[in-house]
């Protein structure tokens, strides 16, 4: 199975991320996780993007991605194709030789989840901190789930603590951790 999460920066994805990992393999479940691959791109990102940088992070997005699923029972992306090619589009607009390949690559994922913005994006050493980029790249997330036609379940912010949960249940995890009470003490 393999789950991505979508959203602007500085939205919280890595963090919510690395919590399902965790209650993934309480759930006895193999996870490997997909980093966010931007940053170690060694070309210019954010607003300065360029065509190779862009497409130097959708390619290696993919490799990671072919990579960790001959590892694990469950992947995990910290990102989607569609959201690097997200920051592509709105610094240099669509690119027709690279639509087929998004296109197809977005099939392969079995769920997707939109994480909102709820606050802006803060200094982390590669992070744009401009609200209004942020925002942008929200919509242009929003506009290319259209324009592709990929089913994704948009997390409700006012459930933020419950999302690990709601995600493993509409994934059909359930809740129950086979590993449930590991580490609880005697009593």
């Amino acid at each position: 199975m393999k789950i991505a999460l979508l959203g602007s920066h500085g939205v919280g994805k890595t963090t919510l991320c690395y919590d399902l990992a965790a209650r993934l393999k309480r759930l006895d479940q193999s996870v490997e996780i997909v980093r966010e691959v931007a940053r170690q791109c060694p070309l210019p990102l954010n607003r300065q993007t360029t065509l190779a940088a862009q497409q130097w992070i959708l390619h290696r997005q993919i490799t990671d991605e072919l990579a960790a699923a001959n590892l694990a029972d469950v992947v995990l992306c910290d990102r989607s194709a569609l959201d690097n090619y997200a920051y592509l589009v709105a610094r240099l607009g669509p690119r027709q030789e690279l639509e087929p390949l998004v296109a197809d690559w977005m099939r392969g994922y079995d769920a997707l989840f939109k994480v909102p913005i709820l606050q802006a994006p803060r200094y982390d050493g590669t992070r744009d901190l401009s609200e209004e980029f942020q925002v942008a790249i929200d919509r242009q997330i929003d506009e290319l789930l259209v324009h592709f036609g990929s089913a994704c379940v948009r997390l409700d912010p006012s459930r933020r603590a419950r999302w690990p949960e709601d995600i493993l249940r509409d994934v059909g995890l359930g809740n129950n951790p086979a590993q449930f009470g590991l580490f609880d003490g005697p009593g």
